[in-house]
């Protein structure tokens, strides 16, 4: 019984040093967001005027972007700036969660983990570039020339806004396939043999995911879910490489055993009660 007494406040220490930690990470990220965001907000109006050039390219001589709002010239840039600032320190976010649960996680995990957050950055990012360069030239140029004669394409900034971003989450989320795949795959919950024989079943989700994600137009929906497929096919063939190499190397990858988790469960207990030693002492 003293001895559940005495670990009681033991747990309540690691409990607040934990959320300490946690509060810490959170502090991080958000100055992070802010300077990106401080040195950002000057050029505004230039970042906006980018994002809107793909549909400015489109629009006939006679029409131009509209605002709707009293407020809309300031608060779109500056929504967009904002929004800007959460996506270019997503590394720095990933990187502040990582050195957060980093302690607790198991040697196999982390050495799975950390390359997938870093692979799972550089995809989401490429899947705005395709949006960017790809779509919306096709897009904007298939609803500028389907407009009915005698309509003026005056486009309000801070819908259009909201239409690219919901594009730019679409492309960058579809991107992750192959992270997904590989995941599923080296963590034992499927193998590439049947993901391979699923092969029929994934086109047709991708070409439904497209559906959902995208607007009702036949060109972005197709532009999501062929790429959905051929990086599906990307996640296959970075698993079969990988198995293969574990495989000639000796070390197919397993789950570890519960003798294995205990024993370095202890390496991590000795080593954190070794570093609050130092620390008391100093």
């Amino acid at each position: 019984m003293s001895t559940e007494a005495s670990n009681e406040p033991d747990k309540q220490e690691s409990l607040v040093s934990h959320l300490v930690e946690l509060r810490n990470r959170l502090i991080k990220i958000v100055i992070g967001i802010v300077v990106v965001l401080l040195c950002l907000f000057p050029f505004a109006n230039e970042i906006y005027s980018f994002l809107a050039e793909p549909l400015l390219k489109h629009l006939p001589e006679s029409s131009t972007m509209v605002a709707i709002d009293v407020a809309s010239p300031f608060l779109t840039p500056f929504k967009l700036v904002m929004l800007l600032a959460v996506v270019l320190t997503i590394p720095w976010i990933l990187y502040q969660f990582w050195a957060f649960i980093a302690p607790g996680l198991y040697k196999h995990e982390k050495r799975l983990v950390l390359p997938l957050l870093t692979s799972s950055s550089i995809l989401f990012y490429l899947g705005m570039v395709f949006a960017y360069f790809v779509v919306f030239p096709l897009v904007f140029g298939f609803f500028t020339k389907v407009t009915p004669d005698g309509v003026a394409v005056m486009t309000d900034i801070s819908r259009y806004l909201d239409f690219v971003t919901k594009m730019f989450i679409a492309f960058g989320a579809a991107f992750e396939v192959p992270v997904l795949t590989f995941v599923l795959v080296m963590t034992g919950v499927t193998t590439v043999e049947a993901l391979s024989r699923a092969r029929s079943y994934v086109i047709v989700a991708a070409f439904v995911i497209g559906m959902l994600l995208t607007p009702p137009d036949i060109i972005s929906q197709v532009l999501l879910a062929i790429p959905v497929w051929l990086l599906f096919e990307l996640g296959l063939l970075m698993s079969k490489i990988v198995l293969k190499r574990t495989e000639v190397e000796g070390r197919r990858f397993r789950p570890m055993t519960e003798e294995e988790m205990d024993l370095e469960l202890d390496e991590i207990e000795l080593l954190e009660s070794n570093q609050e030693n130092k620390t008391d002492k100093t």
